[in-house]
């Protein structure tokens, strides 16, 4: 059995909710098109016959302007301590900007194993996509996977995952797919469905308890 703790990390905006729950096969985590939607760590669990991967979603790396921003870039860097493998997303239909440099930077100083995913093929042309891919390569991580976490078509990355993670125990039962209460993710639902139906009428810091 492999087991091990992945990281989902990235700008804001570029799909990694959309790709965890994707790759969970459940809604574990809350998406919207307004950056800095993901507050907290979010673990979602994937258990195969002979693996056992506990992603953890996390906000969007940024330059903070508001102790908000800055609390939610220590959340992303304290889950980089526990990491196994970390799984690094960037947008295949823009180009690579500073932020991404930043973090890959960030990420080749700690030693962890990346496996980087190329998301948002599906609004991506193909010479973008290979653009991407090219200039992802220069980083010199240990895989890269086109991917689509909209359409799901995610495959290739459970594969490039499991094979760095180390031999180990399981943390969830095989049938759980998060480990978050059943209140908290009502709450995170109520929170989505507020973000994507009242924009800007509605201040971006909301909280909802349930």
């Amino acid at each position: 059995m492999r087991s091990g703790f992945v990281p989902v990390v990235g700008r804001p905006n570029v799909g990694k909710s959309t790709l965890v729950n994707a790759l969970v096969g459940s809604k574990v985590s809350i998406t919207s098109k307004r950056p800095q939607t993901t507050r907290n760590t979010i673990r979602g669990v994937l258990t195969g016959d002979d693996f056992q991967i506990v992603f953890v979603d996390t906000p969007g790396l940024h330059k903070p302007r508001t102790a908000l921003g800055s609390r939610l870039n220590q959340l992303v860097h304290g889950s980089l301590a526990d990491a196994d493998v970390v799984l690094f997303v960037i947008d295949a239909s823009g180009p690579i900007g500073p932020g991404d440099r930043r973090i890959a930077a960030s990420l080749a100083e700690s030693g962890t194993p990346v496996v980087v995913a190329v998301n948002k093929v599906d609004a991506a042309s193909t010479s973008e996509i290979a653009e991407q891919l090219s200039t992802a390569a220069e980083w010199d991580f240990a895989a890269y996977v086109p991917v689509s976490a909209l359409t799901k078509d995610v495959t290739g990355i459970v594969d490039e995952l499991t094979v760095r993670l180390p031999e180990g125990p399981m943390f969830f039962p095989a049938d759980a797919v998060t480990d978050q209460p059943d209140k908290f993710l009502a709450g995170e639902i109520i929170r989505e469905k507020f973000l994507d139906r009242l924009r800007e009428e509605l201040p971006h810091s909301l909280a909802v308890a349930v």
